[in-house]
């Protein structure tokens, strides 16, 4: 099963401004990957309250919040940014 991410268009811009890319796209992997049943070591939780339907994802400083659309193989990512400015 292909996943297709896209990206917010603020999220975009974090990830280029701190030349992320590489690091942002293996948490994803590892994000499709736990979200298929593997046992995978990331930190997931799944969201409450006004960001209910989103998961956030640690890693180190950086935190990501994404959506998943099961019905279309979608993923897209909303936020990305450092602990304590994410939310």
């Amino acid at each position: 099963m292909k996943w297709q991410i896209s990206y917010s268009k603020r999220a975009d811009k974090f990830i280029k401004k701190h030349r992320i890319e590489n690091k942002v796209e293996i948490i994803i992997e590892k994000f499709i990957l736990k979200y298929s049943g593997e046992e995978i070591n990331i930190d997931v939780k799944k969201l409450k309250g006004k960001w209910q339907g989103y998961y956030r994802i640690k890693s180190g400083d950086l935190r990501v919040i994404i959506r998943v659309d099961k019905d279309n193989n979608c993923i897209v990512v909303d936020t990305v940014d450092f602990r304590g400015s994410i939310y």
